[in-house]
């Protein structure tokens, strides 16, 4: 009996975890952590009760397209290597539910960031999730190789969200602030697909390295890199960040590009596959996610202590 009893709550759990599995949390943390930093730098201020509301709804937001899109993808998951233990293709949640449960906590996230900050800030969410659901997974996703390029569009719409919250409106800054992840995407996502490629091409999804190859993928890594550098410093050439964060953007900056080389100039074989177990994409995988991170931490350090 006391075996039945400390299983229930294990169980339990479990369940509980599967569910929170379906929201994608490694990718909502930096979902909420650029919006959190779009909200911070805005001019202005909003309470702490409807800032925390406004990020709680960003967060819900992202979670929700994250749910739509496994089950969405459910069947192509059930293929792909990485992707087989998800709740839905492991059976451990029906994708009706998961449906449900996505579509619920978008409405949610889009009225709550409505009554709690404003309209403009509400819409953009909406846009957001419509975009990453309708436009990525539904459509570009399994059509096109430039899938990830335009659908990426999706993440970068957080910093703009965040600034809205407290403005009401959209300005050139959360612009800069949306290219800057709209390009970051590409070399971040196409390192990762150098190195998941075979799940790829099992599933017919016409990443990059699938339809031109892992040598023009390692081209369009660096391109897409070198457009991103320059891009990250526009903030501080107008004016609205100090030193601090110039400094930051070129000194991750620099090592970016250099994680982006080395993808470059991996070792391959007449077909322009890895010989090193494409570890210098692995690298430049992991890299670019605290690339993100720490940039956004600086922007927001430096409107802290420069003003």
């Amino acid at each position: 009996m006391s075996d039945v009893t400390a299983a229930a709550p294990q169980q339990d759990l479990s369940e509980v975890q599967d569910w929170v599995t379906l929201l994608k949390p490694r990718v909502i943390s930096l979902v909420v952590l650029t919006g959190v930093v779009g909200l911070l730098v805005a001019p202005g201020r909003l309470h702490p009760i409807l800032a925390i509301a406004a990020i709680l709804c960003i967060a819900l937001g992202a979670g929700a397209s994250g749910a739509i899109n496994m089950w969405y993808d459910r069947d192509i998951d059930a293929v792909m290597r990485r992707t087989q233990r998800r709740p839905i293709p492991a059976g451990r949640i029906e994708p009706g539910a998961a449906l449900a449960y996505g579509v619920g906590l978008a409405v949610a996230s889009v009225l709550i960031m409505g009554l709690a900050t404003n309209w403009v800030a509400a819409g953009v969410l909406a846009l957001s999730i419509a975009f990453y659901v309708f436009v990525y997974t539904a459509w570009l996703k399994r059509r096109t190789s430039q899938n990830i390029v335009i659908g990426g569009a999706a993440g970068a719409f957080p910093p703009v969200i965040g600034w809205a919250a407290v403005t009401g409106d959209v300005t050139l800054v959360p612009m800069l602030l949306f290219a800057i992840i709209f390009f970051w995407t590409p070399p971040h996502f196409w390192a990762l697909s150098l190195f998941a490629h075979a799940d790829y091409a099992k599933v017919g999804v016409p990443m990059l390295p699938v339809t031109h190859g892992a040598r023009e993928t390692r081209k369009q890594v660096l391109i897409y890199t070198l457009v991103l550098l320059p891009l990250t410093l526009l903030p501080s050439l107008l004016g609205f960040t100090g030193w601090l964060y110039a400094a930051a953007a070129v000194l991750l900056g620099v090592e970016f590009l250099r994680h982006a080389i080395a993808v470059y100039r991996d070792r391959q074989d007449e077909t322009g596959r890895s010989l090193t177990e494409d570890r210098p994409a692995r690298k430049a995988f992991r890299y670019s996610l605290l690339y993100l991170a720490l940039l956004f931490i600086a922007l927001a350090v430096d409107k802290a202590v420069l003003g």
